[in-house]
């Protein structure tokens, strides 16, 4: 029963304004519209980007669908606007696309870090568990935003946080563990940028001769993945592994992360040997056999590693580096017998 009302209340929340949608772009592609487009653009134009994210914000006001799920229907309208319309009839749709838009992605932008700032002094006050802001910022982005974008975002929102604005030195608590300062993964990352840095460079000077629109677009991915590297490796630097609350939360950096509840660990190994990986056995680490372990953690049953923008693999064995793996494996041994 209550799933029927569910599939219904649901049915009319996104059935009304895909039907205004599909209104809409009927009108604009019959006769009634070619006869008087300048007066018929204004009222699509309006209808899309106003009309249709004002009813859908008023029928999901008392539900417990984020209102920022808003956004999605008023680019979709924006797109179908610019698709339907002919060029020379999108004077308000331009006019919505350079002032009103950039407004509104700043807003959604300060509303994500303030509610972000307001879950991590909640966490603060309550001093329950370690704070970790990649963590912190998912949650409150699973609560605003909707669930198709969260990663994504908080992915990106997450490289330039731990790439360029938190610097400061972090102190490690005696049930943290770094993984990144004897494994060789800081100077290979360090290689990789580099690496980029003069490749970027030398076929920007090579496609400039040929289309100098093609090198700077090119220019621009790179050194927008550098950018992304960079992230990658001060996140490192910034999540620990730890153990806390009966759990062991282990982290590398933004790019990988698995919680292992303590009871479901079968055995828990010192070693660098060579290990097959496959679909029952994963490494902690991005980087696969480019880097090291000396650490294999056996599980009594199957868990999810969760990779970057929310790419899930299981597991049953994990391979990883640990800076002092023995006192990682002591502190575990003793979680265990406790």
């Amino acid at each position: 029963m209550n799933r029927a009302l569910n599939i219904h209340k649901n049915l009319i929340i996104f059935g009304i304004p895909i039907l205004i949608i599909g209104m809409m772009i009927t009108l604009a592609k019959s006769s009634i519209f070619s006869s008087n487009p300048n007066k018929l653009s204004i009222g699509i134009t309006f209808d899309l980007l106003l009309t249709v994210p004002i009813i859908y914000f008023l029928l999901i006001r008392k539900t417990s669908i984020p209102k920022t799920t808003v956004l999605p229907f008023l680019i979709i309208g924006i797109i179908i606007c610019s698709l339907i319309l002919p060029a020379e009839n999108q004077y308000y749709l331009n006019l919505f696309k350079t002032w009103v838009l950039p407004i509104l992605e700043l807003s959604i932008l300060s509303f994500v870090i303030f509610n972000v700032r307001k879950a991590l002094k909640r966490y603060k006050e309550k001093k329950t568990e370690s704070i970790d802001f990649f963590t912190t910022l998912k949650s409150t982005c699973y609560e605003i935003l909707p669930k198709g974008v969260v990663i994504p975002v908080v992915t990106e929102i997450a490289v330039f946080y731990y790439g360029f604005i938190h610097w400061k030195k972090r102190k490690l608590k005696d049930n943290e563990f770094t993984y990144h300062k004897d494994s060789g993964t800081v100077t290979l990352l360090i290689a990789i940028i580099f690496i980029v840095a003069i490749e970027t460079i030398t076929f920007h000077i090579l496609l400039a001769k040929w289309n100098i629109t093609a090198a700077w677009i090119l220019s621009f991915l790179s050194i927008y993945s550098g950018i992304q590297l960079f992230g990658f490796l001060k996140s490192m630097y910034k999540r620990p592994i730890s153990i806390e609350n009966d759990k062991l939360f282990l982290r590398y950096g933004i790019m990988n992360e698995t919680t292992i509840d303590l009871v479901d660990i079968e055995s828990i190994e010192i070693s660098s040997k060579d290990i097959e990986l496959n679909n029952e056995t994963r490494k902690l680490s991005f980087l696969g056999e480019l880097e090291s372990h000396n650490v294999i953690i056996r599980l009594k049953k199957e868990n999810t590693l969760i990779g970057l923008y929310g790419i899930k693999r299981k597991y049953k064995n994990l391979v990883l580096y640990v800076d002092k793996k023995n006192e990682f494996k002591n502190q575990i041994s003793n979680a265990l017998q406790q």
